[in-house]
């Protein structure tokens, strides 16, 4: 039958609210958003228009979302074991990611992390950079709360030498302070510096510690050491967790909202919203929302994840198994393509642009059966001459298929690194084998050995500062160096 479940279900609950009409409706945030909208001359929205309009702001809020979870557990929630520290100091990893970090998914475990959270409602931040030799890469990803990732500083971007750059706020009009580079205009009025530095292995950890150590982030008023403006009104943030992220979605997307203003490409979405009442300066109280409303808007919901997990896989083209395609940016990037933006959270929330890296990523054989360490063992084979091209480094990373979270393992090895070529073995005819399985493939194959999980296998391969020049990964999903497939081993 053409008609769809969710489709005969709307019916049902549009004939329900008929019904209902005769004898008084329950009074909650869409009827009340629907008075406002008779006033202003709107018609307000079918029950089947409320589940369409709750499908469409899943897609576009579930970014914002995710990343308000993240950000209240590094810096809001003392009591989390993510938590980093208040906003504005900037944070040191010692450490690559291990498994005991679960704030974000497909974390990285090649670089020690830096990170900063910046209120630019008041005035505007400095990023102060050492200089970095030319043989270490780093960056720092400038990312805002819409996941924009809004400028780059590093050795890509601006280079190895030392330099100061402004972070400005979305409301800033002022004029470039003496001693600054460059200006960097977030999208949000909280924004992220995301510091990766670059570590060639256990005993380079001194070094990188140097370096975190001598990155400042400041706001301008202490860089020019002039007094500071008035301080902005302290933030109510609302707690949060995976699971009530999960039951009070559009009240967290309420809360975002406040601190983006819109830009040109999101006034259609953001005026369907208000017409169930979500939006900057409202409160989308789900719990107390009609028995009809509460179906349109959980079909809703339900629809539009199913559309960003079928979105997932389908990111860039297709190559041996793997996904190659570019799918973070600026506001421009997207365009106002609110899936493609979720889909990227989904598929790892604040990654990097194509010209700072490119994440081929796979769950699957060439032929699209799913890998699973459970039932096979693996090899991946760079042949002689062609591994990855990369200005900077590559790694493939190993997650479990179920969290796209690292996995414990006896060696405590999560990735296999271009600094780790020196340690491993060859091939006679010169090409490099990976083994991905669950267990240890012998002392002859271990330094080669990618530890699995017992059960659904997700990789992703980053290639750092991508060359331009061929071979190359780039364009994304056309370029003259493709990732090998993953095979089963004999």
């Amino acid at each position: 039958m053409k008609t769809s479940i969710h489709h005969r279900l709307i019916m049902i609950l549009t004939a329900s609210a008929a019904l209902l009409s005769s004898c008084g409706k329950k009074s909650d945030t869409i009827t009340e958003a629907a008075k406002e909208d008779h006033k202003a001359g709107i018609t307000p929205p079918s029950i089947a228009e409320v589940k369409q309009i709750a499908e469409e702001g899943f897609i576009y809020g579930l970014p914002l979302v995710m990343g308000y979870t993240a950000n209240y557990e590094f810096w809001v929630d003392k009591a989390s074991s993510q938590y980093k520290g208040p906003m504005g100091e900037l944070f040191n990893e010692r450490r690559v990611f291990t498994p005991k970090d679960t704030a974000v998914i497909t974390p990285n475990s090649d670089t020690p992390y830096s990170f900063v959270c910046c209120d630019l409602r008041a005035e505007p931040w400095v990023i102060s950079v050492p200089p970095v030799e030319k043989e270490r890469y780093y960056s720092v990803m400038l990312c805002d709360f819409n996941t924009f990732n809004f400028g780059y500083i590093g050795s890509r971007a601006t280079g190895p030498e030392a330099g100061d750059y402004l972070i400005a706020g979305p409301e800033w009009k002022g004029q470039t302070p003496p001693g600054i580079k460059k200006v960097f205009n977030s999208t949000t009025q909280l924004a992220l510096a995301v510091f990766r530095t670059q570590l060639f292995n256990a005993a380079d950890m001194p070094n990188v510690t140097k370096i975190q150590d001598a990155y400042q982030v400041r706001p301008l008023s202490a860089f020019q050491k002039t007094p500071a403006p008035p301080a902005a009104p302290a933030l109510d943030f609302p707690k949060a967790n995976e699971e009530l992220a999960k039951t009070n979605f559009f009240e967290y997307v309420d809360w975002m909202l406040q601190i983006a203003p819109p830009g040109p490409e999101e006034n259609e979405i953001r005026a369907k919203l208000a017409t169930i009442g979500i939006g900057p300066s409202k409160t989308f109280n789900f719990k107390d929302l009609s028995i009809e409303h509460k179906a349109a808007v959980l079909l809703g919901l339900k629809e539009g994840e199913k559309k960003v997990e079928a979105k997932v896989p389908l990111i860039g083209k297709k190559i041996n198994g793997w996904n190659v395609g570019s799918a973070f940016g600026d506001r421009d990037f997207y365009k106002g393509d609110w899936l493609l933006r979720a889909a990227a959270a989904k598929a790892g929330i604040y990654g990097n642009d194509a010209v700072e890296a490119m994440y081929p990523m796979t769950r699957w054989l060439p032929d699209g059966e799913l890998l699973d360490g459970s039932k096979r063992n693996y090899t991946l084979t760079f042949p002689a001459g062609q591994l990855p091209p990369v200005n900077a480094f590559w790694s493939v990373t190993m997650y479990d298929g179920k969290t796209q979270l690292l996995i414990d393992n006896p060696l405590d090895r999560y990735l296999i690194n271009s600094p780790m070529l020196p340690g491993m073995k060859t091939n006679p005819d010169g090409s490099l084998t990976l083994y991905i399985q669950k267990d240890n493939p012998g002392p002859d194959k271990e330094t080669n050995w990618l530890p699995a999980p017992n059960g659904p296998i997700y990789m992703v391969m980053r290639l750092y500062w991508p060359k331009t020049e061929g071979p190359s990964i780039l364009p994304p999903g056309s370029g003259t160096w493709a990732p090998p497939a993953v095979q089963k081993a004999e």
